[in-house]
């Protein structure tokens, strides 16, 4: 019987680079530089919303580079929901929120398999409802 491998995106030492170029096929993106661009936004936007082991846990998870960019940040006491993080997104891009929308899960979806299930679940539990869409996952509520 062969062993179950990691999905791709879920290897570790994955380069920035690499990080980059399924970035860029996630979101359909012309060029590496663009998808630069957008990660860097998005992972830095992350940065202010995520804090405690999550925090660590994710950034462990990431390349340097992209690490560097999400611990840059000083996560806010209030994290914003789901969508007043793309707004956020938005209005500190200069792009409309459509668009930072679709750059926030071109890039929450990789960064989420790179994270793997157990550490996504832990990092959504934290974050305000509205993420998980966002990171590529059904929003699960419970019946009143």
């Amino acid at each position: 019987m062969l062993p179950l491998r990691e999905p791709a995106d879920a290897r570790p030492g994955m380069t920035f680079h690499q990080m980059l170029e399924r970035i860029r096929h996630e979101g359909a993106y012309p060029t590496r530089e663009r998808a630069e661009d957008v990660t860097r936004a998005v992972l830095g936007a992350l940065g202010r919303q995520l804090s405690g082991d999550e925090r660590v846990g994710l950034a462990a998870c990431l390349p340097s580079e992209a690490a560097l960019v999400f611990t840059s940040q000083i996560p806010d006491l209030q994290p914003l929901a789901g969508w007043g993080f793309v707004k956020g997104l938005a209005t500190r891009t200069g792009t409309t929120p459509a668009v930072a929308r679709w750059d926030t899960g071109a890039v929450l979806a990789v960064v989420g398999r790179m994270a793997g299930p157990g550490l996504l679940d832990r990092i959504l539990a934290q974050l305000p409802s509205g993420y998980a869409l966002l990171f590529g996952r059904a929003e699960l509520t419970q019946a009143a």
